[in-house]
């Protein structure tokens, strides 16, 4: 069984998943628009959340999240199921591709033979879709790779009930009830507000562009409070989360402004293409912080005060975001 599921590969995973299981619905949205509608773009740096001892640095809310808003503001719903028995996830997997559904998943990196060896790591939140089954192997579209790939059944079963932390527990989700004309306008309001909102009003210090700030400050005293090779490992940890592990800094900057120039044409709003080219001057900001940061921990920056100079391109990125927030809050509903 195969369904004639179209593959397009993506830059990131959740999304790229969202924008595909649509277009097959008969829903064409870009990438940048499930991102935008979802309301994507986020921060968090939380030094009391520790992986590994180190604090949580993340660039995107939740897994899920931007497909479960992108979903609700368009009008369809997305059902989710997990499972205690791999047998029974396999066999649920079976049941919904019968019924010709392509169904999204939430798996483990480390164990996907298709993967290139350097791309495995342990991360047990990235998306894909399967979409049929076939001498049992099971059809694979994989945002990231850029053709189909397949998994035999031991396989795909591993990747779905990997261990470790956020264990996917053999996570599966479909679209249901898909709405014939969805309003593109309201949904790209809802989604720019709910950004600006999330980036400019959480009152705990930690989030949004207080929360850049309030990682500036802490970059800053690295040294001084945690010494060379401790503060080295903080600082390689937040430019990870940012270019590595699919949280998305500088990367999701871009998309956002991808995003934001669609908007622009569909709200007609010419401003809109302004507030894009800031927002990917702040992308190129990160990607200088991401590579300033990077010559620190390889111990090869040549730069006196470095980890104050990376702190002070966090401040200047803070003070734009900020306004880029603040002048997207003022688009009407």
């Amino acid at each position: 069984m195969a369904i004639d599921f179209k593959h397009e590969q993506s830059a990131h995973c959740e999304n790229g998943v969202a924008s595909n299981l649509l277009h097959f619905y008969g829903i064409k949205l870009s990438e940048p628009m499930i991102f935008g509608i979802g309301s994507g773009l986020f921060f968090s740096h939380m030094p009391f959340v520790k992986v590994n001892n180190i604090p949580v640095t993340s660039f995107r809310p939740l897994p899920g999240v931007i497909f479960r808003r992108a979903a609700r503001r368009l009008g369809f719903s997305v059902k989710r199921k997990k499972f205690r028995s791999p047998d029974k996830g396999m066999a649920a997997l079976d049941g919904l591709l019968q019924k010709d559904i392509p169904v999204g998943m939430l798996v483990g990196v480390y164990h996907l033979s298709y993967f290139p060896a350097p791309y495995r790591f342990h991360f047990n939140a990235h998306n894909l879709v399967v979409f049929g089954k076939e001498n049992g192997n099971y059809k694979i579209s994989d945002p990231v790779m850029d053709d189909y790939a397949s998994l035999t059944e031991a396989e795909l079963k591993k990747v779905r009930f990997a261990k470790g932390l956020f264990a996917p527990k053999g996570h599966m989700y479909w679209a249901d009830k898909i709405p014939t004309n969805p309003d593109f306008k309201k949904a790209i309001i809802k989604g720019i507000h709910h950004t600006a909102k999330d980036m400019l009003g959480i009152p705990v210090p930690m989030f949004g562009v207080k929360g850049i700030r309030f990682m500036a400050k802490k970059v800053r005293n690295y040294p001084t409070k945690l010494g060379k090779r401790k503060a080295s490992q903080f600082l390689g940890q937040i430019v990870r989360a940012q270019e590595e592990i699919g949280t998305g800094g500088a990367g999701f900057r871009f998309m956002y402004a991808a995003f934001l120039q669609e908007a622009a044409e569909i709200l007609e709003l010419d401003w809109l293409n302004d507030t894009a080219e800031e927002m990917t001057q702040i992308g190129d900001l990160w990607r200088s912080f991401a590579v300033a940061t990077a010559r620190i921990v390889k111990d090869r920056s040549q730069v006196e005060d470095a980890y104050n100079q990376a702190a002070d391109i966090l401040l200047v990125i803070a003070d734009r975001e900020e306004q880029v927030y603040k002048d997207l809050k003022k688009i009407k509903k």
